[in-house]
């Protein structure tokens, strides 16, 4: 007779694991066939377990926070994904909205047309530029992104409000578009306005065969400055999010910092600018509270570093919630006009660390300083800014990015396809020298000088046309004419394409101004008026003058360029990385002999100076005849300019002296 046992288990009904039937309730167990199981302490356990309902709760528990950082994780690295997490709760953030509003206006390509645009000068005149202002689209996402931007609509389409929603949804998204434009009577239609050309990121993708959206990681994995940031937390506070050398600079910072292992959280006072979308690109998570979320975010960190003047309000109201947060901020200061000081006074004294871009500046912060008997807490450190890794690589200088089949011989060969790929798009010839200036557009960058200056030299070029056909006789002009197939008169012949020289018809060197960025948030709209008022009154300067819109996709205009020109105002450039890239490019660079342009610029050896103000005007107009007339010498320049950036402006140089402030900063 088989042994029978009743089961110690509370009389409940249990399913048999061999027939799938349940036994019934409060019979015994029978097992038969089957190994007696053995009696002892695991026995005991495991029926503690099955009837301990405190076991059941923690797996829940534990399952819960697993769900919850891995929700929190896809959050902050997965950029593909983030549209979905900013539909929870079945409402989409105005932000978002504002964005496929503006892919449902895109020109079907898929591209997103940059906020920037819709400011100042983004429409051209005249239907003979219907085709450049199909161009004037600046995109600054993935077009990977594309599917989670078709996955958003499908979900709109689902699900459409109604008409009074709609409305609703669309006067929150103008609104929003609308916090920041332009001055309602800056005019959308000039004349003056001449060609609006670029961005040309995708002919820079179609010729280099690279893109920098398929870029690596970047950082030296040997390097000190890895080796000290590696697992560190850093909280970035940018100013805004415009296209221009702070707020860039800072994101490649970020950029750099994540790539070599660093925990980064941006602080973003101002979304001012077309970055926000470069930032999620690359990871770069930013904290959406600038206020009592930001300082916590900021108090965990190990060092946080300010990128501009205009971050005081912020390290005020951070130093009164954390008394003694000033100990762990590192200001990267890159303005130098005291209107800047002023405004920075209250709080330089109790931040732990003070970092300028150029001797001149430094000195000069130091000398406002003293004047306020300001005594800092530290000496200043110096760091300038570098030519990052995108653009060397293009310039066919050795950086990371550089591949067995991209070397940086490969990228040269590259970069000149792409210089006369460009040049075509702008209608230039070989003869022609494009002068470019890229930066905000108002009065402290000097662009209406330079428009002045430009005129000069234009009226001077025609007076000399107009000496060389003297002497000579109308029935030689006419000989001439016919035999090089021109039409026209002598006039016409010397001021639109060709030249006379020593009785020889040869092609006319043109000088061609690019000026940039339209589209700017950092543009002022009177000084825009300015110019163009100044334009509306010498026509044959328009005609001179291109335009093209904010972009950080700008190897293909310095590819193109011959002479780039600094023309800064007041105490001069802060530093002018945009100096610096040009110099790279081999470009001659012309600027004013003041501020840190004076540093990297040598006189007569990578470029020229001229003096600030109007007094200069003659001056710059006088250095771009010489650089017209003398491409040797511009060629000269340009060797010279890339030589030094080599030497003293590439990215290793900049984190080389990085180094000092993160080990002065994180000290005890």
């Amino acid at each position: 007779m088989e042994e029978v046992r009743l089961s110690p288990l509370r009389q409940t009904s249990v399913k048999s694991t061999l027939s799938g039937r349940s036994t019934p309730r409060g019979s015994p167990r029978v097992h038969s066939g089957r190994t007696p199981r053995r009696e002892g302490r695991g026995g005991g356990a495991v029926q503690w377990f099955r009837s301990s309902r405190l076991v059941y709760w923690l797996l829940l528990i534990t399952l819960w926070t697993y769900l919850g950082f891995y929700v929190q994780s896809r959050w902050a690295h997965d950029n593909e994904n983030k549209v979905e997490f900013l539909r929870f709760g079945g409402k989409l953030r105005k932000d978002v909205l504002h964005v496929e509003k503006h892919v449902e206006k895109s020109n079907g390509t898929g591209g997103v047309v940059a906020n920037e645009t819709s400011d100042a000068l983004v429409s051209i005149t005249g239907k003979d530029d219907a085709a450049a202002s199909k161009r004037t689209d600046v995109s600054l996402s993935k077009k990977d992104d594309g599917a989670s931007r078709r996955s958003l609509s499908s979900r709109q389409k689902k699900k459409k409000p109604g008409r009074a929603s709609r409305s609703k949804m669309s006067k929150e998204v103008e609104t929003k578009a609308l916090d920041d434009e332009q001055d309602p009577e800056l005019p959308m239609t000039n004349a003056t306005y001449g060609k609006l050309l670029g961005p040309f990121g995708s002919l820079e993708d179609r010729v280099l065969e690279w893109s920098p959206h398929r870029r690596s990681g970047t950082c030296d994995r040997k390097s000190d400055f890895k080796r000290l940031v590696w697992s560190r937390r850093f909280v970035l506070v940018f100013h805004e999010l415009s296209m221009t050398g702070a707020p860039i600079s800072m994101m490649e910072l970020a950029s750099e910092l994540l790539s070599c292992g660093a925990t980064v959280n941006a602080v973003v006072l101002s979304r001012r600018g077309g970055l926000m979308q470069e930032l999620n690109r690359r990871r770069i998570k930013v904290v959406e509270d600038k206020g009592e979320v930001s300082f916590k975010t900021a108090m965990k960190a190990d060092l946080v570093i300010a990128g501009s003047a205009v971050c005081t309000s912020w390290i005020d109201q951070y130093m009164n919630h954390h008394p003694a947060g000033g100990s762990q901020i590192a200001w990267w200061i890159m303005e130098n006009r005291r209107e800047y000081f002023d405004r920075a006074k209250p709080v330089l004294d109790r931040v732990k660390m003070l970092i300028f871009l150029s001797e001149s500046q430094s000195k000069q912060w130091l000398t406002w300083c003293e004047e306020e008997s300001i005594k800092l807490r530290s000496q200043p450190v110096i760091v300038p800014l570098s030519v990052n890794d995108e653009l060397a690589f293009v310039a066919g200088i050795p950086s990371s990015l550089n591949t067995p089949t991209l070397t940086p011989e490969k990228m040269k060969e590259k970069r000149q396809t792409l210089r006369e790929s460009v040049r075509a798009e702008l209608g230039l010839t070989d003869a022609d020298m494009l002068v470019m200036s890229l930066s905000s557009i108002n009065p402290p960058k000097g662009q209406l000088h330079l428009l002045e200056s430009v005129a000069l030299a234009l009226a001077e070029r025609e007076q000399e046309g107009q000496r060389s056909l003297k002497g000579v006789t109308k029935k030689e002009k006419v000989s001439l004419l016919s035999k090089h197939r021109l039409r026209g008169s002598a006039r016409q012949m010397q001021s639109v394409s060709h030249t006379l020289d020593n009785g020889v018809i040869k092609e006319k060197q043109e000088l061609k101004v690019l000026l940039g960025s339209v589209g700017s948030k950092s543009n002022k709209v009177g000084y825009v008026k300015e110019m163009l008022s100044f334009l509306s009154s010498n026509r044959n300067l328009s005609k001179s003058v291109i335009w093209t819109p904010a972009t950080t996709r700008v190897a293909s205009l310095y590819s193109a360029a011959d002479v780039y020109v600094t023309n800064s105002q007041g105490v001069g450039e802060t530093f002018g990385r945009v100096t610096i890239e040009a110099m790279a490019y081999g470009l001659a660079v012309v600027g004013t002999d003041a501020g840190g342009t004076k540093e990297m610029v040598r006189h007569n050896v990578t470029g020229l100076l001229h003096s600030m103000g109007r007094s200069g005007n003659k001056e710059l107009a006088r250095n771009l005849l010489f650089l017209l007339r003398n491409p040797d010498k511009r060629l000269q320049f340009g060797v010279q300019g890339r030589k030094k950036v080599e030497e003293m402006y590439m990215k290793q140089h900049m984190y080389k002296r990085f180094v000092d402030v993160l080990v002065k900063c994180m000290r005890p």
